[in-house]
């Protein structure tokens, strides 16, 4: 007989944590850029503009970042599921190979075009010179972003996501602390303006990897990945992840660039508009990551019940958790 909803009530719970604890970490990590846009406003309104245009470039990497992370966990749960852990350490290496590529090609473009890249979206020159700054320094935080999301997604594969949400709130707490010191010259500080409130980013961001990488590394007795583990390679699970995982990087990617067109158009409009779209967005973006945490939580547990063999609970689950997708779809 064919059932609307499992009756297992360990699904559920398993379920909403997991839905909520990731929802939780991804808003965290939405909220730093947030709290550099509205500490940045406060001090001038080009630096504002600069930042938010800088933004669309780092939303892109996120996508990218978030959709390799997918691609980790989706491929390991299953594993998980048979309990293969050499397997699971394979496929996160190379994840966190690939993560750690794209996290230095976007730093050679924060380094080497940051100008040219936001000349793209707005030709106000006090925009381009404060977004350049921005762009020159937050860059450096990217590879240690890319790190800091390939081990989250690695943990959340073998059912462990608090970490990604403690992680994610230390790097607020030093983002925001740093912000308020370095932009407005607090503590005997200069005011640094848009520099201040990127090397506060950067060293939020080394903040997360520090604590993650202490976790995973020397915590954690589930994986037991080590640092000798990152030279792991496997053709299979390379192709594998490849299969799997470009689909994912790339539905992620066409999202941040129809974003990006978004802001060229808008940044055509002046100031007023650039600020009420930004509104307007983070609410948009508010909703992506519900329904993102939705997503991520239906990947591991589908990942891990096909990794047992339970072809029959499977279909359960899909059917429950369509059910679920919709109501999320019709209450945002």
């Amino acid at each position: 007989s064919m059932r609307l909803f499992v009756k297992d009530k360990t699904f559920y719970k398993a379920f909403f944590s997991m839905t909520a604890i990731i929802a939780m970490q991804n808003l965290i990590t939405f909220a730093v850029n947030l709290a550099d846009n509205i500490m940045i406003g406060g001090y001038s309104q080009d630096a504002l503009s600069g930042v938010a245009m800088v933004n669309q470039i780092q939303f892109l990497l996120q996508m990218v970042v978030l959709g390799t992370g997918n691609g980790i966990a989706v491929l390991s749960s299953q594993y998980w599921g048979k309990k293969e852990t050499q397997s699971i350490r394979t496929i996160i290496a190379i994840g966190l190979r690939i993560s750690l590529i794209v996290g230095l090609v976007f730093t050679c473009i924060g380094l080497f075009v940051p100008e040219q890249i936001i000349r793209f979206f707005t030709q106000d020159a006090g925009v381009i010179a404060e977004g350049t700054i921005y762009l020159r320094w937050v860059c450096l935080s990217f590879v240690f972003f890319c790190i800091t999301q390939a081990l989250i997604s690695a943990m959340r594969s073998v059912e462990v996501t608090r970490i990604g949400m403690l992680v994610s709130l230390a790097s607020l707490v030093v983002n925001i602390s740093l912000n308020y010191v370095l932009i407005f010259g607090k503590l005997g500080f200069e005011p640094m303006g848009v520099k201040g409130a990127a090397i506060a980013t950067v060293f939020s961001r080394i903040t997360e990897t520090a604590v993650v990488a202490y976790y995973v590394f020397i915590h954690d007795k589930r994986l037991g990945f080590k640092l000798k583990h990152l030279l792991l390679k496997n053709r299979l699970l390379t192709k594998d992840f490849i299969r799997y995982g470009l689909p994912l990087v790339a539905g992620e990617i066409v999202w941040s660039v129809n974003m990006m067109c978004n802001s060229k158009i808008l940044g055509g409009y002046g100031e007023t508009v650039i600020t009420a779209a930004s509104v307007v967005n983070t609410l948009n973006t508010l909703a992506y990551i519900t329904i993102g945490g939705l997503a991520s939580a239906v990947g591991i547990i589908t990942g891990k019940t096909i990794g047992a063999g339970k072809t029959e609970l499977m279909k359960e689950y899909a059917r429950t958790t369509q059910i679920l997708f919709l109501c999320v779809g019709v209450l945002t």
